[in-house]
């Protein structure tokens, strides 16, 4: 029997949809399958050795069920796997409270988000900083993410860290949406990011039929890849993060540096960014320009906002939810984000005042529950909407 890595991604999958089966595979291969945790294996040399595997039950396997190395906390009878290793740190991060707020929910509740402000202000640094502080993963996100990225031609380690998928903008359309080869279908970046984080750096600078073909998973987790004769769908449940300057040339906002760009040219540079696209994102936060002069903010390190995102993640997990607040259908809204009488009055006043879509009255429902459970509240409060409402991007 002749060693065949390209089946890991297949015993992955097993590992995944039958927990403990047992396996059997090429000898040669023993060093990489061995690692697979949530399985057991027969390594063998001949096709003779298999046969008798098949017909003696009894046969022990050479590889057993094994826990991966990483810290862990359980909730509801189940591990999930976490990592306190912050290579970046929060508390590096100048000023910028409010941006740092909307990451923080953003992270705990899987909130699409959007960072705009002038170059240098901060925007990269904080979203940089997000993948250390996200929720922790059950073994079988870990096995997934595994398996994504064998497939899309990476490494094979396992991390106690979410995806994070940093695409440039020059990134072709098939790199990013990925193939639907019969023969060799290859996941892009969007599904690749399955359980994790998706950043697009320069957002309005990516092409348009891109930005659009995103509206499908951001609003059904879904993607379905076409092509004249295959048709492939991924799992795409991913926090969405973008970051943009304000105009062109980038000075929009700035209080040192004049814009040099046109009314025409900032219209265009903007409307790069469709209506349809933008109610699709939670958070929007406008950065104020940096200054050298400015000493880290001590308010927040990630040790202490991962220490949140836990928190909230507990919260979701006791009330039994299967999604992050952001990914909750109209049926779970109206099941796990309860008002009391005056957040409800408030949002009422916000519809009419703003004229929101039934889209983004979800979203920012989503969002305020988010903001209650990182305070620990089990109802959502007038405080906690009046915060989700000022994230929401008004047109």
């Amino acid at each position: 029997i002749k060693p065949n890595p390209n089946i890991f991604p297949m015993l992955l999958d097993i590992a995944i949809k039958h927990p403990h089966a047992k396996v059997i595979a090429p000898k040669a291969n023993e060093e990489l399958f061995s690692l697979i945790p949530n399985l057991q294996c027969f390594f063998v040399e001949h096709f003779k050795e298999a046969l008798e595997i098949l017909q003696n039950p009894e046969i022990k396997a050479d590889t057993h069920t094994k826990k991966l190395p990483f810290k862990t906390i359980e909730l509801n009878d189940k591990e999930y796997y976490f990592s306190d290793a912050y290579a970046l740190d929060f508390k590096e991060v100048k000023g910028q409270a409010v941006a740092k707020e909307a990451a923080l929910i953003a992270s705990a509740g899987f909130h699409n988000l959007i960072l705009e402000g002038s170059p240098g202000c901060g925007k990269s640094m904080i979203i940089n900083r997000m993948r250390y502080i996200l929720p922790p993963l059950s073994l079988n996100e870990i096995l997934e993410a595994t398996k994504l990225r064998i497939l899309s031609e990476q490494d094979s380690a396992y991390y106690p860290l979410r995806s994070f998928r940093n695409p440039h903008q020059s990134a072709s359309k098939s790199s990013i949406l990925g193939s639907s080869s019969l023969k060799e279908p290859k996941p892009g970046e969007i599904a690749v990011a399955h359980n994790g984080m998706l950043f697009f750096d320069e957002l309005p600078h990516f092409k348009k039929e891109i930005l659009e073909a995103l509206r499908e998973p951001l609003e059904n987790n879904k993607l379905v890849v076409s092509r004249v004769h295959s048709k492939i769908e991924y799992e795409t449940s991913f926090l969405f993060v973008g970051a943009q300057n304000p105009c062109l040339c980038g000075n929009l906002l700035s209080a040192t540096k004049a814009c040099r760009c046109q009314d025409r040219e900032i219209t265009q540079y903007k409307n790069r960014l469709s209506e349809p696209f933008l109610d699709r994102i939670d958070l929007f936060v406008q950065m104020e320009e940096g200054n050298y002069k400015d000493t880290p903010s001590h308010s927040w390190t990630s040790k202490e906002m991962h220490q949140l995102v836990l928190l909230a993640f507990k919260q979701q997990k006791l009330r039994k939810q299967s999604v992050f607040n952001g990914k909750l259908n109209e049926e779970q809204i109206e099941r796990f984000c309860p008002l009391n009488a005056e957040a409800k009055k408030l949002l009422e006043q916000a519809v009419e005042r703003f004229n929101l879509s039934m889209r983004s009255v979800n979203k920012v429902k989503k969002v305020a529950r988010t903001i209650a459970d990182l305070n620990a509240c089990e109802n959502i409060e007038k405080s906690h909407m009046l915060k989700a409402l000022s994230f929401r991007k008004i047109s």
